[in-house]
């Protein structure tokens, strides 16, 4: 390839390196200069273009991004159209990305022209994030050296995505005086959190002494009942693992089997242990995750979730980039006008957990007071059924029964939180871990106690998160003052899993980073009725 100043009257067939502006409208880059394109430029007295004049052998732009892209074996991945020398590749599954970066650094440095970007190694991803892209620096490469390269990507993998496979989790627990129980509650609970994403399930729980015999004796109890899916057992020690002869560890050998590591080079997840019996993985869990944020126990958990049999020399090898103090790993993706069909699915989940502890000691419950004769419970609920939202899903909690008797008839998936009384963070996630929200776009969080929210509010937001291409948090508004309900993309659904306590969703809001689009709803966004006297003055009727 020439690149360079062509004349008017030897510019046939030269590629535009930049557009050129005419009266007429443009030519824009990567346009093939023709004889009625010469024309136009003569007519507009201009003499010269910055062009590219293709050779014996070259490949364009777009042709050669194509042919990279369709060497890489296609399992589990979705290619975007080649345009302006690029080609986009996106997971279609929820799964672990595995990279290898001999293979990368080998097609990279076959020609500057060609490049590959990727993801780290072994990270997360979901249904739709964009994994890797192919982009062709000049207007056109060597047909040779684009061969080498596509010969590389058929030789070896150089990425793929390894899609989760749901688990029956069993998590062992031992007891210690100086353990609280409701560490023990919490344990189990963002265990169950962390298992969402790959479809697993945690399907029993058993606390036992801190010693090495009733913990083997739980570990042999648990591999011998029956379950649905292959088995993984996590252990959680009420204290740390200092050596490799320490409780844990000395309970699996004595279980009949083998420990295959005490201990990883990332922080924190020190003190994680990983062992096998038979072709059944058991992890130690090190202290820390005991918390949602990232740790070492969530990079071994992801790989075993994957299909992978971490080995020894896998973990020792995790040191570069352990030091994770905190900083989610997770990927930042981006390029959502890509998408196949964006925001296609949104889901709404309706808040119906809370104790209601304005409306007093023994009180009336706000979400059965009357308004036109109907449970605000079941009017909130019938709002969102009569908007565009694909499913409707209520959060029940304090006076379930009642909550729920108050729905009967109506099409909506109950999903009872039994930790209500932890604050609306376990709420949050009880509504997101339910199997067709997963599978969502977008949620659109409601609270239920907001009667001035209509179904046409509803498909505003809708709309307006449609029209963002399903990437921004859609927020109502009442001039200019922030409000509710609110729709949280898909990119956000594992930090709502992660949160922890009396934390909603504005604290996802202010801390993401994802753009805000704001819709003015009017006063409904700001009316919710959490006293009886609000609720009162909003039309209603105390009852129950």
């Amino acid at each position: 390839m020439k690149f360079g100043s062509f004349s008017i009257e030897a510019a046939e067939g030269v590629v535009l390196a930049h557009a050129v502006k005419l009266a007429g409208g443009s030519l824009s880059k990567g346009h093939r200069i023709g004889a009625g394109d010469i024309e136009r430029l003569r007519g507009e007295a201009i003499g010269q273009v910055i062009a590219a004049l293709m050779e014996e052998g070259d490949v364009g732009e777009d042709e050669a991004a194509r042919r990279l892209a369709q060497a890489i074996a296609p399992d589990h991945l979705r290619l975007s159209e080649a345009s302006t020398g690029r080609v986009n590749v996106y997971s279609t599954v929820d799964g672990l990305f595995v990279a290898s970066r001999s293979a990368v650094d080998r097609l990279n440095s076959i020609d500057p022209a060609i490049t590959l970007a990727c993801l780290n190694d072994h990270v997360p991803v979901r249904n739709g994030d964009m994994v890797a892209t192919f982009k062709i620096i000049p207007l056109a490469v060597s047909g040779a050296k684009l061969d080498l390269a596509c010969e590389v990507l058929r030789s070896t993998s150089a990425f793929e995505v390894k899609p989760f496979a749901g688990r029956s989790v069993s998590l062992i627990a031992t007891e210690l005086p100086s353990l609280k129980p409701s560490v023990m509650d919490k344990t189990a609970r963002v265990l169950s959190r962390r298992l969402v994403a790959s479809g697993s399930h945690l399907v029993r729980e058993t606390r036992v002494a801190h010693h090495v015999e009733p913990v083997a004796q739980a570990l042999l109890d648990a591999l011998r009942l029956p379950d649905s899916a292959p088995k993984l057992v996590i252990l959680f020690g009420a204290s740390a693992v200092i050596d490799a002869e320490d409780v844990i560890p000395e309970a699996i050998r004595r279980a009949g089997g083998e420990v295959v590591q005490v201990g990883m080079p990332v922080d924190p997840g020190n003190l994680l242990v990983l062992g096998r019996i038979g072709d059944i993985p058991v992890i130690g869990a090190p202290g820390c995750a005991r918390s949602p944020k990232e740790n070492g126990f969530d990079w071994v958990l992801d790989r075993i979730l994957a299909g992978e049999q971490p080995s020894a020399v896998d973990i020792s090898g995790m040191g570069v980039g352990g030091l994770l103090m905190e900083i989610q790993a997770r990927p930042s993706l981006r390029e959502a006008e890509a998408r196949t069909s964006p925001a296609g699915k949104l889901v709404t989940v309706i808040l119906a957990a809370g104790q209601a502890r304005r409306m007093g000691e023994g009180g009336p419950h706000k979400l059965l007071a009357e308004f036109g004769g109907v449970p605000l419970i079941r009017r909130s609920v019938m709002t969102a059924i009569g908007s565009r939202s694909a499913s409707v899903i209520v959060v029940t909690g304090h006076r379930k029964s009642e909550i729920e008797s108050a729905l009967s008839g109506l099409d909506v998936t109950i999903a009872h939180n039994p930790d209500y009384a932890s604050g609306m963070a376990s709420s949050l996630a009880t509504g997101f871990s339910v199997e067709h929200a997963r599978d969502a776009d977008g949620i659109l969080v409601m609270l239920a106690d907001m009667p001035g929210v209509s179904s046409d509010d509803l498909d505003k937001l809708m709309a307006a998160f449609r029209q963002s291409g399903g990437q921004s948090i859609t927020r109502a508004v009442s001039r200019g003052k922030r409000g509710n309900p609110v729709i949280l993309p898909k990119s956000l659904f594992d930090a709502v899993l992660r949160l922890e306590g009396d934390v909603g969703a504005r604290y996802i809001i202010e801390t993401s980073g994802v753009p805000v689009v704001d819709i003015d709803i009017g006063d409904a966004a700001h009316l919710d009725v959490d006293t009886p006297e609000a609720v009162i003055g909003a039309g209603g009727v105390l009852k129950g």
